[in-house]
């Protein structure tokens, strides 16, 4: 359960990764249009450690006015609240420009990593560890939103075989993540929503890694936001989230 209680969830990926080179810090300025603002439920299922879970998630996104958040909260049947993921920020010529991502897990203090976009400097209120701003930055709750953004804007370039290179801040690091669209399928949604048809993308870690593998469906016909997650352990155990439902704002 605490292994559960560890991975973040729900439209970002809390997945571990360790620190690479500089020179892998990558900075690409590509077209973006964000999705309208929404509240998103899902279903959470689990295998952890043998036990079956399950439970829900709430996924609220905002845009506007040349700024964004996103706030993201699961919760499993018998523990409470998991998680909480927040992640706030301006829109700049890159898209989604984080200032602050903070990030809460069970039975464990909360972290923050500061952008500061003046000095150019990325920190964290936990380590000395810090990192430049080049631009294009994302956090693991606005990763996920910066994607549906790209996927939004590339249309036909968003197609099986392509990579999407990002450069992303977690609660103490930061490494480069690479997204690679496998194609389309579908999707069994929640009862509101039905089958859907989805474009399948996933971030697979370093060969001699042993981070999880971060799978994401989003789906074109609804706004491209995700609609199913799957966080997916080398011992097999994973994390499943299914949207159930959209509330536009």
């Amino acid at each position: 359960m605490l292994k559960l209680a560890g991975a973040s969830l729900v439209l970002m990926a809390a997945l571990g990764g360790h620190a690479q080179a500089a020179e892998e810090h990558p900075a690409v300025k590509r077209p973006f249009d964000l999705p309208p603002s929404a509240d998103l439920n899902y279903s959470i299922s689990a295998r952890q450690h043998g036990f079956n879970l399950s439970g829900d998630a709430l996924v609220t996104w905002r845009a506007g006015a040349g700024k964004y958040s996103v706030n993201a909260e699961s919760r499993v049947a018998m523990l409470g609240k998991l998680t909480e993921n927040r992640s706030t920020g301006i829109v700049d010529a890159y898209g989604l420009a984080p200032t602050e991502y903070f990030d809460k897990r069970f039975r464990k203090d909360p972290t923050t990593a500061a952008f500061d976009r003046d000095d150019k400097t990325i920190t964290f209120s936990q380590g000395d560890k810090n990192y430049p701003v080049k631009g294009g930055e994302q956090d693991r709750a606005s990763v996920s939103w910066q994607l549906v953004a790209i996927a939004r804007a590339a249309k036909d370039k968003f197609k099986p075989g392509s990579e999407w290179q990002f450069f992303v801040v977690g609660p103490h690091d930061a490494d480069p993540w690479t997204f690679r669209v496998v194609g389309r399928e579908k999707v069994r949604a929640g009862p509101s929503l039905g089958e859907v048809d989805a474009v399948h993308v996933m971030r697979a870690p370093p060969p001699d890694s042993k981070d999880q593998t971060l799978d994401i469906w989003l789906a074109p016909g609804h706004e491209w936001y995700p609609v199913k997650l799957r966080f997916t352990d080398n011992d097999r155990d994973y994390v499943e989230q299914t949207l159930e439902r959209i509330v536009r704002k």
